[in-house]
């Protein structure tokens, strides 16, 4: 078990934003999903104040005030100074990168790693997350046109963003405004799926209206329209952390089916389409020496390494990943046909078996 977890950290460190898998692809959206990134704290602060939705308020703070130690600021670094933070580096101008960590003390990060970025502090602001580290539930979800869609996982939320889980797999659900359906029954699952839906569940007509006018929102069903993330831990409770309109928009009529299959293998269609061809089976430490000729991918799990393969694919099948994880929002826009979430499609299959990947159901049948 305590080897699992040293690959998994490792793991972890080579991974990348949404918005940086959006510009390797160089995606038209690339540059709107950034400044929705950036400033995703002012928009659930605005949510906060009118319904109350609890968000991971930062303190914030000019990156320039910590550079000239701002009497404000040396208030909070002796007040907060031994706590666990995320710190966020969100450039004022839209074409600098965002730069982030996680896991650290205050103290500890403005003293080493804020003082190691090559930025200009006058061009940054810097948000000081608090950090939790016993998070009961994760998930993300959207909320839709036909309706709401998502996975909640128990613990960390990055086993969602980027496919690879340390405390089991996640659990999909949908609620199509009259039944709801799981992928697996659990019930602090389902309470917690009722839990975060509620949140943004919005019946006072004078509340709508002002959201739509401060934040241009959409309602369905008295939902707020989006994509959402969202944490819960035993030191803080729930936490929103994202609120993103253009994810909706791209994704809002995916609404994948929930049901179990008797196929040789299933999971989540992560892209749709159907394909035939011959396997692939690239494992983590075979990428840089792999390439792909017309075939069909399967591997663990796509991290950013993979990146290429996935371009040079027919098709793309995962043992773990969610729908909306990183690397299946991406497959999306590719235009490849990707089931994710397969479990053991790695020990099913072997190179060079000719496969129908049929990601529109969820399934891969044997030819």
């Amino acid at each position: 078990m305590e080897e699992k977890r040293i690959d998994l950290t490792e793991l972890y460190k080579k991974q990348i934003s949404l918005t940086e898998w959006f510009a390797s692809i160089k995606h038209s959206k690339t540059e709107t999903l950034r400044a929705e990134d950036n400033d995703k704290r002012e928009r659930l602060a605005v949510l906060n104040s009118i319904i109350g939705l609890p968000f991971d308020k930062p303190h914030q703070f000019n990156a320039i005030d910590i550079v000239d130690q701002t009497e404000s600021f040396r208030k909070f670094l002796f007040e907060h100074g031994e706590e666990l933070c995320a710190l966020r580096l969100i450039p004022l101008n839209p074409n600098l990168p965002k730069l982030r960590m996680r896991g650290h003390k205050i103290k500890e990060v403005v003293g080493g790693w804020f003082k190691e970025q090559k930025i200009n502090p006058r061009q940054y602001k810097a948000d000081f997350v608090p950090h939790p580290t016993d998070h009961l539930f994760s998930s993300i979800f959207i909320v839709g046109k036909s309706g709401i869609f998502g996975e909640i996982v128990h613990g960390s939320h990055n086993q969602l963003t980027q496919g690879f889980y340390d405390e089991g797999k996640p659990i999909s659900f949908s609620y199509d405004f009259k039944d709801w359906k799981f992928s697996s029954e659990d019930e602090e699952v389902r309470k917690h799926a009722r839990e975060i839906t509620d949140s943004i569940k919005v019946t006072d007509s004078n509340k709508v209206s002002k959201i739509i006018d401060e934040l241009s929102a959409s309602f369905v069903n008295n939902y707020l329209y989006g994509y959402f993330e969202s944490v819960k831990s035993k030191e803080f409770g729930l936490w929103f952390i994202d609120y993103n309109k253009t994810l909706a928009d791209m994704y809002s009529n995916l609404m994948p089916v929930i049901e179990k299959k008797p196929d040789f293998i299933c999971g989540q269609p992560a892209s749709l389409g159907k394909v035939s061809g011959k396997v692939k089976i690239v494992n983590a430490d075979e990428v840089e020496s792999s390439t792909l000729n017309n075939e069909i991918l399967v591997c663990n799990v796509t991290t950013p390494a993979y990146f290429n393969l996935m371009q040079k694919s027919i098709g793309i099948i995962t043992n773990g990943g969610g729908v909306l994880s990183h690397a299946g929002i991406v497959a999306r826009e590719l235009g490849k046909p990707c089931l994710i979430g397969a479990g053991n499609a790695t020990e099913l299959l072997k190179d060079g078996d000719l496969i129908e990947l049929d990601a529109t159901n969820g399934v891969v049948r044997k030819l």
